[in-house]
């Protein structure tokens, strides 16, 4: 199949071995009940072989919605897919799963969500510092605090556990291009401005700025803005460029390697239920900021 040819939404790409890993969230069960996730395998990006069910809950996961934005890493000679979760009875959280090929079967490598469990978390992403530790980046959904909230927090070297307590690096409303959910009162029951925090991605420049990729509601639709840290580390000040990467109702992707080592950017567009597929834009970097 083409790439046309797949509705997902939250596009992530793994590259390994000269093939190319297409994961995302199942555009028909975004919204409701959910059971598992799905791969694609590609030598070109253009001609695809899937859909590969790699995870599927056959009534002993502990989850039944809100299967979002799976990330796929190589670590350590396993592949561990980064992935949120909620049930009827438990919040929004990410939870990593493990497994031995990038097409699964994966298992969970722990017993729950490495986020908080009386927080509502989503859109999970790895992050190693200078030093290896890793990191995972998360949403602390507008549920529990209308502004949206980014968050870090340190996990165990076997990714298990979570070290410490989580830091907040910035709040959506905060970043200039951002804009209240505009249907916050009619889809989830909210007054006042609420805002959309999702989809965070790093990226290190040249000179070592650290960057984060993100999305949230602008004045256009979904869209994607830059944020950096002023001391290049996760745990410095978070500023946010002024204006959106992408602004036209697309949104919630990650960066990737070819295999020229050229980068890119995959998301999904529209960001309309049914209709979404993945997107594979050119980025480069110039004066410490991505351009696509």
């Amino acid at each position: 199949m083409k790439t046309s040819d797949i509705n997902i939404r939250d596009p992530y790409i793994l590259y390994h071995e000269e093939k190319y890993y297409l994961y995302g969230t199942r555009s028909a069960t975004t919204w409701g009940l959910a059971d598992g996730f799905d791969c694609y395998v590609s030598e070109n990006l253009e001609d695809w072989k899937g859909p590969i069910e790699i995870f599927h809950n056959y009534g002993d996961f502990w989850a039944d919605r809100c299967y979002w934005a799976p990330e796929c890493y190589y670590y350590k000679g396993s592949f561990y897919l980064v992935a949120s979760f909620r049930s009827a009875v438990r919040n929004l959280g990410t939870q990593i799963l493990i497994a031995d090929s990038p097409t699964g079967p994966f298992r969970p490598h722990s017993d729950g969500p490495v986020t908080p469990k009386n927080w509502n978390c989503l859109d999970g992403t790895l992050y190693f510092s200078d030093d290896d530790k890793p990191y995972m980046i998360f949403g602390h959904s507008f549920e529990d605090n209308p502004n949206g909230e980014m968050h870090a927090i340190e996990l165990s070297q076997d990714l298990r556990t979570p070290v410490g307590e989580p830091r907040m690096l910035f709040e959506a409303s905060a970043a200039p291009w951002s804009v209240p959910i505009p249907f916050a009162k009619k889809e989830f029951g909210m007054d006042g401005d609420v805002y959309f925090v999702d989809g965070p991605c790093m990226y290190r420049t040249n000179s070592g700025k650290l960057l984060m990729l993100w999305s949230s509601w602008g004045a256009k639709g979904y869209s994607v803005g830059i944020a950096y840290s002023d001391n290049g580390e996760i745990d410095g000040t978070w500023h946010h460029l002024e204006t959106p990467l992408y602004g036209e109702n697309g949104g919630h992707g990650m960066l990737f390697q070819t295999k020229t080592k050229e980068w890119m950017y995959a998301l999904h567009y529209p960001n309309d239920l049914y209709k979404e597929r993945p997107q594979f834009k050119k980025v480069k970097e110039a004066n410490d900021v991505l351009l696509l």
